[in-house]
């Protein structure tokens, strides 16, 4: 049942999401052709996603994590990725960059209060805001913020790459 649940949530990201993807991976290429940076900052179980970019078997290109140390130009765009929208420190980096002049794009579910979305240059929504399966007690279970998140980073990691590709 929760590869059934599963592979529904992957089927609509894929298929809602597609515009918000090719939008989030036209901004983050323009960083790599410019010759900026792509920084990551993924909020709690979020940082896989920075972990498959910069540790992963295929690592996107000139991508880092992104640190409060880090010195971005205007050339470089962040990507943020939390389980919600409105994630505290999500929205503190989000205002920190728009500060700035620092494009960035967003992954991460929204919920009725507005948040990352509002801000961001682009925007993925995962859908996901609440667990997948029912439980025993009426509740929900089997929250895949996770897999949905990386689901998402590696169709726009593609998005990019061929993006890039085509400009070369």
């Amino acid at each position: 049942m929760f590869m059934t649940q599963l592979s529904g949530l992957i089927k609509r990201i894929s298929e809602k999401e597609e515009f918000s993807i090719e939008d989030a991976g036209r901004l983050l290429a323009q960083g790599l052709i410019s010759e900026g940076t792509i920084y990551m900052k993924g909020f709690g179980e979020m940082a896989v996603i920075e972990t498959e970019a910069t540790e992963g078997a295929e690592t996107l290109q000139n991508v880092h994590r992104w640190t409060p140390s880090a010195r971005l130009t205007e050339a470089d765009r962040v990507l943020i990725a939390s389980r919600f929208s409105d994630d505290p420190g999500a929205l503190t980096l989000a205002k920190k960059l728009i500060d700035t002049g620092i494009p960035f794009a967003a992954i991460s579910s929204k919920r009725e209060e507005t948040g990352i979305e509002e801000l961001a240059d682009a925007f993925i929504d995962l859908r996901l805001t609440q667990g997948i399966l029912p439980d025993d007690e009426g509740g929900r279970t089997g929250f895949p913020s996770s897999i949905a998140g990386l689901y998402a980073y590696f169709l726009l990691k593609m998005t990019i790459e061929e993006i890039v590709n085509e400009y070369d």
